[in-house]
């Protein structure tokens, strides 16, 4: 079936696919079939494809960074892929960015640190496109989405309208947002906003090994005066060293959320396990790294067949080569019973798995 897109600034064809492959389309790199495909560059051409296919099911695809596919999609993939990105505000210390939802995350915090536009940069080479951070509020050493995000613009699947959520109206939490509950596979974003600094730059160190790494890579102390180019390259380091490349080994970064646990049921599972590593979060909660939970459940590093826990980092699952989606899931949840068996704490799978 062709599409055809009308604009005033040119004419282009779109081929809607069928049982098309979506192996180099999720970093897992498993093998499933969309049933129909199509990939949209513009708001035009999106909202043609959901005009003219409203009676069809459809799954709306973005960099393929946070989702295991266990089955073919049966439904019409629509594929985000709008590339752009422009100032479209600024003063003396700030800059307002708008980014188009196609363009890749780590691609676009290095712009921007290109361009001394500070606040992203703690979140640099964690992958997917730009559309999809707001969804997960995803965030790294120290750092999310809602600290810099302004709004994003989204387009409602059924009535073609395009709306703006404000940083208030997306309800942001831990890798939480409105996209995955009231607004869940009622939107689909096409761009957002963000604002960062020009000068004064908020530099965060204080989070995870970053200061470790600034201090190895300048032993004389110059890394205790970092820019944000400095912090960068320090995360880059870090995460290069303990998560694999997509490219290499097919993966979706980290696989489970750091539970929230409440400080009076932690009390008694930290008395049995007193060497046991968490993070204040508020005066009634604590966060236990779930890496360290998979580790000392004895994971970190095992294989089952071609599905496995990788060697450096125990939060992230991994494809060896040729794992199906539902052996992925099979040892994602031999994990979750394990260290709950073990010690009383449930975690939550942060990927999609669909």
């Amino acid at each position: 079936m062709n599409l055809q897109f009308t604009t005033k600034k040119a004419l282009s064809f779109m081929e809607i696919q069928h049982h098309f492959s979506l192996k180099n389309y999720n970093t897992f790199g498993i093998e499933a079939k969309a049933r129909q495909f199509v990939a949209v560059h513009s708001v035009a051409e999106l909202k043609t494809v959901l005009e003219q296919n409203s009676s069809e099911k459809k799954f709306i695809l973005g960099g393929g960074s946070n989702m295991l596919l266990t089955k073919d999609i049966d439904a019409l993939v629509i594929h985000i892929d709008l590339k752009g990105k422009k100032i479209i505000k600024e003063d003396d210390d700030f800059v307002w960015i708008e980014s188009q939802a196609g363009e890749n995350w780590h691609e676009f915090v290095l712009w921007n640190i290109e361009q001394n536009f500070g606040g992203l940069e703690n979140m640099s080479l964690i992958p997917g496109n730009v559309g999809t951070t707001p969804v997960q509020n995803i965030g790294a050493y120290g750092a999310e989405i809602k600290d810099t995000f302004v709004s994003c613009d989204a387009i409602h699947i059924e009535t073609q309208k395009m709306r703006t959520f404000t940083n208030a109206e997306c309800r942001f939490g831990y890798r939480e947002s409105i996209f995955k509950h009231e607004a869940k596979d009622q939107y689909i974003i096409t761009s957002v906003v963000f604002k960062l600094t020009k000068r004064n730059h908020k530099i965060n160190t204080s989070y995870g090994d970053i200061l470790a790494e600034l201090e190895k890579k300048n032993p004389e102390g110059s890394g205790l005066n970092p820019g944000l180019k400095d912090v960068s390259n320090a995360v880059i380091a870090i995460r290069q060293s303990k998560l694999p490349d997509p490219k290499e080994l097919g993966n979706s970064g980290s696989f489970f959320k750091n539970p929230i646990v409440l400080k009076s049921d932690f009390e008694a599972i930290h008395k049995k396990f007193p060497e046991m590593k968490f993070y204040e979060v508020s005066a009634t909660e604590v966060k236990v790294p779930a890496g360290w939970l998979i580790e000392q459940a004895g994971f970190k590093g095992k294989r089952f067949g071609d599905a496995g826990i990788h060697k450096n980092q125990a939060l992230v699952l991994v494809n060896y080569g040729n794992a199906t989606g539902q052996e992925i899931l099979a040892v994602s949840k031999d994990i979750q019973n394990t260290v709950f068996e073990t010690f009383g704490i449930k975690i939550e799978a942060e990927v999609n798995v669909i």
